[in-house]
């Protein structure tokens, strides 16, 4: 496969432009991203993020940009309906991430993980070596960090192919934009609390859940404290439908 190929169809949702694919489709092009000597961004929109980018336009800027924009949400997959529109199927961080991993077993990428509190992303980095044998992470750092520059440093000089980032929605991917002409890397993607399920800390909703769409109640009940987070959601849904009206 040559270069990266027409980009998929995309979806307005709110103003943001959402990439209409699926998780197999969404892998091919990190392949393709993989094969090119520049950084490319990849988001993992929830309701969350488009309200957010709504009320921030730098943050609305790099979302137009990005190289690719998943559906990380039901909300996302049930508002493009409720405009007419359809997404194939959410396409999550964690299940990206994953996938990816996979995948670079057999094609050598290497990581750096950066994000979470102090000890999540190294313990992250050794269980996931566990889990796939032979992947390469040559570096992490935890998130709680003031001065970006021995960060970028050390990134520099491992030079890892993919970088994952768990600063939290917005800021990291204000970050990979703030310092992507520093980063020696292929691929960012923000991952939010990923690096917490991959370190064991947090336990992601049963499969059912997740068929159901229902991955949202599951942390809702396991963390009450997201109730202030959650209730974008009815937001989002009110402000799809006025649009779908009106």
């Amino acid at each position: 496969m040559e270069g990266i190929g027409p980009s998929p169809a995309k979806v307005n949702v709110l103003g943001v432009a959402v990439d209409k694919l699926t998780l197999n489709e969404a892998l091919q092009r990190v392949e393709a991203f993989l094969k090119e000597d520049r950084l490319h961004l990849i988001v993992t929109a929830n309701p969350e993020i488009i309200m957010l980018a709504r009320q921030d336009e730098q943050f609305a800027k790099i979302l137009e940009q990005a190289d690719l924009v998943t559906a990380d949400g039901i909300g996302l997959v049930i508002g493009a309906r409720i405009l007419g529109e359809d997404l194939p199927e959410r396409v999550t961080g964690i299940d990206l991430s994953s996938g990816i991993f996979r995948l670079a077993r057999e094609k050598g990428w290497s990581f750096y993980l950066l994000g979470a509190a102090p000890g999540v992303a190294e313990a992250a980095a050794a269980q996931l070596v566990d889990k796939y044998p032979g992947l390469k992470i040559t570096g992490w750092n935890h998130g709680y960090f003031q001065d970006s520059e021995p960060i970028l440093r050390e990134i520099e000089a491992r030079r890892p192919d993919i970088l994952l980032v768990a600063l939290g929605m917005g800021r990291q991917e204000k970050w990979v934009w703030e310092h992507g002409h520093r980063l020696p890397v292929k691929l960012a993607i923000g991952v939010g609390g990923s690096l917490d399920v991959y370190a064991g800390r947090v336990q992601r909703a049963p499969e059912l859940f997740q068929r159901l769409g229902l991955e949202w109640l599951y942390r809702l009940v396991r963390q009450p404290s997201r109730l202030g987070r959650m209730l974008v959601l009815p937001v989002f849904l009110w402000k799809v439908l006025k649009a779908a009206i009106f």
